[in-house]
Formats: C-alpha cells, structure tokens, sequence
C-alpha cells in the first residue's frame, strides 16, 4: 500500500476513532493545569524534505492555537507550554534569534485572539531586553481576560527555577530584618512553593511530551511531583486531537495516589 493511500485511509478513519474516544472519556475527570513539553520541531523539519529548523519551529507554533482549543474543549483551565529551555539559549545564535522571534510571533497571536491571559514563566532576565519588554506588555494587557491561563514557558529550566525561588526567599528574610538562623528554621516546602514561577496556581496533574522522548528534562521539576506523565510518539508539529484525547484518557484509568 502506498504512503499517500495509507495517508487517505488514516485521514477518513481519524474522525471516527476522535468519536470513539469522546465516547469513553469521563470528563468530570479532566485534569485542570496540563503541562506540555513541545518537543520534536527540529527533527519533524528533517523528516519533512529537509525542511529548515526554523521551518520545524514555525509548524510548531502554529501547532499551539489548535491544542488550546483542545483544551477549552475539555475544560482544562491552566495550561504550560514549554517554548524554550534555558538550555536551548544555548543554540547558534542565527537559528536561537529566529526561534525567539517565532516565539514572540506565537504568543502576539494569542494575545490577539484575546481568549487567554497569558503569563510567561522564566529566567526572563536571560531573555533580550525586546522579547522581555514584550512578554511583560502581554501579561499585563491579557490579565484576568478569562478564566483560562496560558503560561508560556520561555527561558525556563526547573533547577534555575527552584535556585531562583530560595534566592528570593533568602532575599525576603534579609529585607525583612532575619537572620540567616531564622531564615533557615522558615524554610519549608510551602515556602519554595510560593517563590516558584507558578505561585499560587495549582500543580499540574498531566505533563504530555511529544516526540517519543521519555524524560521531564527539567520542566516543572518541582510541581511535578505528583503529575502522571504521557509520552507520545508523534513529533509535536504532528500532534493531533486524537494524540490529546489518547492523553486524557490515560489520564483517567489511572489511580492517583499523591505517594499514598
């Protein structure tokens, strides 16, 4: 059978098995805060005719939109997308300067749909002074828009964000007057939590990595103690309604036990 016979017959056999899953899943037991790791642009672009990086991130972010729409769909109220590691500040500069402005790009068209307060979690401050100038504009102009929060992850690392959330609780106590004994004897899990990038938002139940990777590699490493976890095989530009509700249901069958 040929490659694009295979791709018609899955195309007509797709909105069946999407039915079929919407017939099974229990959404009274929908997760509220989804993390989602967006991985596999790069590698999605090599399979595609040697399609360029830059082209791998551009299909990954017109990706986002329609998994947002998922995700209202089925009454997910907080959801963190990782759009780029501390790690992947790293990259040739050539290829990181159009991933930035992608980024930035994706999340102008979020704010211009005006269906999501949008917050950016990160190490901004490693960020150019333009994006971090924008990112700021954003939050400020979508907060409280809707019930329904969109934190794009941006210059995220989950160690940098736990070294930032004691340096700023160690800073608290000085400016408070505290010794370095008192600040000691205060710190507690609840204390790092309300120093964290997410504070006071609720930990997210499922973490979904796209690309048939099978680690965090540090996203949400503290709010994810208790998360289920979902690998998926498809490249994310490749991530489809079908991909999500697989992920919801697998969501369901299993037993929370929050280490009981």
């Amino acid at each position: 059978m040929t490659n694009p016979l295979k791709r018609a017959i899955k195309a007509m056999l797709y909105p069946i098995y999407e039915r079929r899953l919407l017939r099974q899943l229990d959404f009274t037991q929908t997760p509220h805060h989804v993390g989602v790791i967006l991985d596999g642009n790069r590698r999605w672009a090599k399979t595609n005719f040697g399609a360029t990086p830059e082209e791998g991130h551009r299909a990954g972010a017109e990706k986002i939109i329609e998994l947002l729409n998922w995700c209202e769909e089925a009454d997910v109220t907080i959801i963190t997308l990782w759009l780029l590691s501390t790690d992947n500040l790293n990259r040739d500069a050539d290829e990181l300067d159009a991933l930035l402005r992608i980024i930035a790009a994706a999340v102008d068209r979020l704010d211009e749909l005006g269906k999501w307060e949008i917050k950016p979690l990160g190490a901004l401050e490693l960020l150019p002074e333009w994006l971090q100038l924008k990112l700021r504009d954003v939050e400020l102009r979508s907060k409280g828009r809707t019930d329904v929060v969109v934190n794009v992850a941006i210059g995220y690392g989950g160690r940098h964000e736990i070294v930032d959330a004691v340096r700023n609780f160690i800073q608290d106590g000085i400016a408070a007057g505290k010794s370095a004994e008192e600040i000691s004897s205060a710190l507690s899990i609840d204390e790092v939590s309300k120093h964290l990038y997410t504070a006071g938002m609720p930990d997210p139940e499922l973490v979904i990595r796209t690309s048939g990777e099978q680690r965090l590699s540090g996203f949400l490493l503290w709010q994810s103690a208790h998360s289920e976890f979902y690998f998926c095989e498809a490249y994310w530009p490749d991530f489809r309604r079908v991909d999500f509700l697989r992920a919801l249901r697998a969501y369901a069958q299993r037993h929370r036990r929050f280490g009981r």
